[in-house]
């Protein structure tokens, strides 16, 4: 339930001005000051969701298939491969990146549904793939290398914690809408690993 300043001032003159102070608190935006250092890597995995719409839409029209397991294979072993050519666990980051590509399938079967539905609101015409799948193969390299840069708090105690404040970040200036947070969870489940 969304607390109001309207709602906030009343509880603040039933119960005194502590529990009303306590109130604005919880209720409050994250500050610039609060980022995480998972930020940008959340981000870019927000960013990479974000071509599923695109994708979708190619799919849609060409009739062509959400899953694409040996596209998913070749992927998962190319990520798996810079893993261990930096050093990092390739286990992990296969699981990392299959989470990723499992809630980009998830908004693209939502998308196929919505225009089942609807189709006035279906997509008559899209982009070829080759610029989104560049665009996936940037942003993982992004994602990878904040991996790299990251991997000590991702292996630590701290990171559920700041993953969920970037988590809210990231979710507050993207303004994504509940297709979108849920795939974000389900994209970074495996971040943290203690």
């Amino acid at each position: 339930m969304a607390m109001t300043n309207r709602g906030i001032s009343r509880i603040a003159r039933r119960c005194g001005g502590v529990i009303g102070g306590m109130a604005i608190l919880v209720a409050s935006p994250v500050r610039a000051d609060d980022t995480s250092p998972l930020e940008a890597l959340v981000d870019a995995a927000a960013q990479r969701l974000a071509i599923a719409e695109p994708v979708a839409a190619f799919k849609w029209t060409t009739r062509g298939a959400i899953e694409d397991p040996v596209r998913v294979r070749q992927e998962l072993a190319n990520m798996a491969a810079q893993a261990s050519a930096r050093k990092m666990d390739p286990d992990y980051v296969t699981r990392m990146f299959g989470d990723q590509i499992s809630a980009t399938e998830g908004i693209e079967y939502s998308r196929f549904a919505e225009w089942k539905l609807d189709p006035a609101a279906a997509p008559t015409g899209a982009e070829d793939l080759a610029a989104s799948r560049s665009a996936i193969d940037g942003l993982n390299q992004v994602m990878l290398s904040q991996v790299a840069a990251s991997w000590d708090l991702l292996h630590s105690p701290a990171c559920p914690g700041q993953l969920d404040l970037a988590s809210r970040a990231v979710i507050g200036v993207r303004r994504l809408d509940g297709l979108y947070q849920r795939a974000l969870a389900l994209a970074t489940q495996s971040y943290c690993q203690q």
